[in-house]
């Protein structure tokens, strides 16, 4: 902890002290390259990627906790239907994800970040298919280029990040009206009943057809019966 505090004060003085010219030309400026570099690594290593749905969730749940072996049954009924797993990378519902679609012979990707103290990448990850980043927003971009869909498991402040980064995307239409899957009614109910009597109704910050974009179910198959039905009604399958 201590440790931690150390870090967190050490970037909190950094983003008050003035930078000479000599200074942003060696780090700013050459940070500019590294991103760059980010991108084209994500951009090589997944074009060719085909039809994937992206599972979220937590880094902390155990391997022996029940959204931990539904999110491993939802990532084998995907690659049953059709589809590869893309998730973060990390342990968790992350590993879950890619342990099941390991587990089914399908396409494993894990988009993994460079964190102090959390994250590393899971073994069940493809070998040509684990990608490391160090910049969170270039990670975000590989999720939704190369996601057909959003599955949505119970999840702390960066799950919560990433499905509203999403549905943000979606509602603005800067990515297409991909499905968006919560699983577990008793987890998110509560965040949909706020959206739904205060965003929307007290406060009008909302359309009310916003609140179509989200689906929420229980079952590993209902989430993947979402995902399929949404393709059927534009007649594609998972080999488009």
């Amino acid at each position: 902890m201590a440790e931690k505090n150390s870090n967190n004060e050490e970037l909190i003085r950094k983003a008050f002290k003035d930078k000479d010219w000599k200074e942003i030309k060696s780090t700013d400026s050459w940070a500019i390259f590294k991103i760059m570099g980010e991108f084209v690594n994500g951009f090589e290593n997944l074009a060719k990627i085909g039809p994937c749905v992206t599972i979220f969730g937590s880094a902390r749940t155990p391997v022996d906790h029940p959204n931990y072996k539904k999110a491993e049954e939802i990532a084998m009924k995907l690659v049953e239907h059709g589809y590869g797993v893309i998730t973060g990378g990390g342990p968790g519902i992350m590993e879950a994800g890619n342990r099941g679609a390991y587990r089914m012979g399908g396409k494993s990707v894990g988009l993994n970040i460079d964190l102090p103290f959390e994250q590393s990448s899971n073994k069940f990850i493809d070998m040509d298919k684990n990608i490391n980043f160090d910049y969170f927003f270039v990670r975000k971009v590989m999720f939704v280029r190369y996601s057909q869909g959003f599955i949505v498991m119970p999840g702390g402040f960066g799950t919560l990040d990433e499905f509203f980064e999403s549905l943000t995307l979606i509602q603005t239409e800067k990515i297409g009206r991909f499905p968006i899957v919560l699983v577990d009614r008793q987890f998110w109910g509560g965040l949909l009943d706020w959206i739904t009597e205060i965003v929307l109704k007290r406060e009008n910050n909302l359309s009310p057809e916003d609140l179509d974009l989200i689906n929420i179910v229980d079952t590993a198959e209902e989430a993947v019966e979402v995902i399929d039905i949404f393709y059927s009604k534009y007649m594609l399958s998972p080999n488009f």
